[in-house]
């Protein structure tokens, strides 16, 4: 009698579901706000998409799968009909409507958002009827549907009902929508800390069938590597990242836990200010030396790539020559040979361009954000003064470091980012990059303010070529053009490595966004 009754109750343990879980993890720095319209960066994207969700959205694979719009067809080259999905709600009750699709456009494509490119092809947005909206863009768009994944949508009545009708620009000034957020996501919000802590819990009325087993997730903010590693070992945080290359093969010996390794789209790149008559960061007075190609091409050739991902690296990042790398649209082999580092041609370069004994410049760098930033920034500061080029490296949280170095301070004069296209196509980061700045959005990333007819008119080109031939053929002219200006110095793609305890379950897509849609706890 017993043992049929402990029988049936370890058959009923088994087959009941798993218990909703609680899950930790870390991260060397904070996201800069709630608000997703704020700036268009992995870490808060990836955040963020747990209230905020899009009208079509990535899957494990990053392909695009249907999320607020349940389907879509193309009335014409330029017009688009979305069908918006019945019943979903935002967390306070209220019923997702086109009012708000046709109110987050407004709100994304306007002055203060840092993501209107993600629109920038969209000429206008128009409501149907309650669930159904026509999208018209300027032009033929041929990857619009890639496009549309980096736009969350936001709720009309609760952003206007609080001040928050247009995004506020962070370290200039204020909103609600900076600290609070309200969506139709897997999770809400529960309470944040910035620069410590944010915490959020399952939206138990969330439209889709959760994969994830978990109540509740936390995202803390640990600086300093030995500490954010310290917690994993004792077990306080379920996953770090980053991981500390030097830790990583202790991680791997720990019983319990485990690397989670992968190719990542990023590329990490340096950047120089081109716009400028006098730089804003240097002892050189009245002139602006980078604006004279023969200097952008030493820097690029005092700078010994191969050294920085052996050592600095530690093997973990692949050398690069374009601005994206293997695995977007548009890649080309041909163009990703780095030349190499030759000191005596760039030391000759500089003192052809009248720098004979160098200058001093300060290069811009965040201590938080990549797989050791400061350390490449470092590294880079020795290698320039092998030519002579003095290096200050001004290192600080990303938090800050974004809001002076991008958009609409662009207070610098050198500086290093990294940049994955959001459409995992090469127009996202010409557009975004090397565009000249313009009031559509278009190069509201490109910090250093560079500038050629040549490339703006590829990019407009590219943006609404259908023929992939002709299209491809455009994005080698247009990064060829780059190359030949010396307009950038990219350096590498890193390797993501996330460290977790063994009985995680995740997905590690290759934008390196973790996404608690997919975490299960075992």
């Amino acid at each position: 009698m017993r043992k049929g009754i402990l029988a049936a109750s370890v058959a009923a343990l088994l087959a009941a579901p798993a218990m909703a879980a609680e899950f930790k993890w870390a991260n060397n720095g904070d996201i800069r706000a709630m608000d997703p319209y704020t700036l268009n960066e992995t870490v808060q994207n990836a955040v963020l998409s747990n209230i905020y969700e899009p009208l079509v959205r990535r899957n494990k694979t990053l392909g695009t799968e249907p999320a607020l719009a349940v389907s879509w067809e193309q009335k014409s080259p330029v017009v688009w009909t979305f069908h918006l999905r019945p019943g979903v709600k935002w967390e306070d009750g209220s019923t997702l409507s086109a009012d708000d699709v046709v109110f987050s456009y407004k709100r994304v494509a306007s002055k203060s958002s840092q993501l209107a490119d993600v629109v920038a092809s969209i000429k206008e947005v128009r409501k149907v009827d309650d669930l159904t909206v026509e999208i018209e863009t300027k032009g033929p768009d041929p990857i619009l549907l890639s496009e549309l994944p980096g736009w969350a949508i936001v709720n009309a009545a609760w952003m206007t009902k609080n001040n928050s009708v247009e995004p506020a620009i962070v370290g200039t000034n204020e909103n609600f929508a900076l600290r609070n957020a309200m969506g139709t996501g897997p999770f809400h919000l529960v309470s944040r800390e910035a620069d410590r802590r944010t915490v959020m819990e399952k939206n138990p009325n969330w439209w889709d069938k959760p994969e994830h087993n978990l109540q509740r997730f936390t995202f803390d903010v640990i600086a300093s590597a030995p500490t954010r590693v310290a917690a994993l070992l004792s077990g306080e945080e379920d996953l770090i990242y980053t991981v500390p290359t030097q830790d990583m093969d202790r991680i791997a010996q720990t019983p319990g836990l485990k690397l989670i390794q992968g190719p990542e789209l990023r590329t990490i790149y340096l950047g120089l200010d081109q716009a400028r008559d006098e730089l804003l960061f240097s002892d050189v007075k009245g002139k602006n030396p980078l604006k004279d190609k023969r200097v952008r091409e030493a820097f690029t050739l005092a700078i010994d790539e191969d050294a920085i991902a052996k050592v600095v690296m530690r093997g973990q990042a692949k050398p690069t020559y374009e601005l994206y790398g293997a695995g977007i649209n548009g890649f080309n082999p041909a163009l990703n040979t780095r030349p190499k580092a030759d000191i005596a041609k760039a030391k000759a370069l500089l003192a052809e361009a009248g720098y004979p004994n160098g200058f001093s410049i300060t290069l811009d760098c965040p201590n938080d954000r990549y797989v050791n930033d400061e350390a490449i920034c470092t590294a880079i500061g020795s290698m320039m003064a092998k030519v002579g080029v003095k290096v200050q490296v001004y290192a600080r949280t990303k938090v800050k470091f974004f809001s002076e170095v991008g958009y609409p301070n662009y207070q610098t004069s050198f500086y290093l980012l990294g940049w994955t296209p959001s459409t995992y196509d090469a127009h996202n980061a010409l557009n975004q990059l090397m565009a000249s700045r313009q009031a559509d959005g278009s190069g509201i990333g490109n910090d250093g303010g560079y500038s050629n007819p040549k490339v703006d008119d590829l990019i407009r080109k590219v943006a609404v070529e259908l023929d992939m031939k002709k299209r491809s053929a455009m994005i080698d002219e247009a990064m060829k053009t780059i190359q030949g200006d010396f307009a950038t110095i990219p350096l590498h793609q890193q390797t993501i490595v996330w460290a977790a305890k063994k009985n995680i379950d995740i997905v590690e897509p290759a934008d390196n966004a973790i996404q608690m849609r997919w975490v299960k706890v075992n």
